[in-house]
């Protein structure tokens, strides 16, 4: 379980937190939408969580562990982070953005990255595009690759942010029936406004509102909320 206690953060000391006293359990068995409007803190949840920023107050743990205090590559294998921008690399085929951190980092044979990556690829419905290079495929091919990437490390968690901004309406509801296909390998903790594809993928969710939790619960009364103005 990922637990958030009480976590505080400004962007520049002086001025009004991007978080306030924020609290809020992420249990394994649930894909967890966190909704909010532009600026009510969603992506900075992550980035904290995620050990992107450093909290001004406040803890987020891991099992009961401080995350802080999980070394670097225990941390990485345990939870992977997809930003809105990709940062896929572009001067790498999808297959080297994809076998490059199992073997830099994991100590694998190149030759058995590469075989779990095309598998892992082809799974996804996605193997033709091993060879291409990021500029050569569309946002959600992309989506789907920098994804994949991610799960090449096996997390038992992955942040996701704003997963279907680069979407058209069909490809959105293929990659929800495919994260809920994904559910029973890696939890998911997903930052997104897209209340549709929220109500299609999780089944618990929380409402930010100005950096303070507004409602948290099913991902139905959530909606409720969100839609009543909270």
């Amino acid at each position: 379980m990922i637990e958030v206690r009480d976590l505080t953060y400004r962007y520049t000391a002086g001025d009004n937190p991007a978080l306030n006293g924020v609290s809020i359990s992420f249990p394994a068995e649930h894909i967890v939408a966190v909704l909010g409007e532009s600026g009510s803190g969603k992506t900075t949840l992550l980035k904290c969580i995620g050990r992107f920023l450093e909290p001004t107050s406040g803890r987020v743990m891991l099992d009961d562990v401080d995350v802080r205090d999980l070394p670097e590559l225990e941390f990485r294998r345990r939870l992977g982070l997809v930003f809105q921008r990709l940062f896929l690399f572009p001067h790498m085929t999808v297959l080297e953005n994809m076998t490059l951190a199992p073997v830099k980092a994991l100590d694998k044979n190149r030759t058995e990255a590469e075989d779990a990556a095309r598998a892992m690829l082809d799974r996804l419905g996605i193997g033709d595009l091993a060879e291409r290079y990021p500029a050569q495929i569309s946002g959600g091919q992309a989506q789907r690759a920098a994804i994949a990437r991610g799960l090449m490390l096996q997390p038992e968690y992955m942040l996701l942010d704003e997963p279907t901004s680069a979407l058209d309406a069909g490809t959105t509801d293929d990659f929800a029936k495919w994260l809920r296909e994904l559910r029973a390998d890696t939890h998911f903790i997903i930052v997104t406004h897209d209340i549709l594809f929220a109500q299609a993928v999780a089944t618990h969710g929380v409402l930010l509102v100005e950096g303070c939790v507004e409602a948290r619960g099913s991902l139905d009364s959530i909606v409720e909320t969100a839609r009543n103005g909270a």
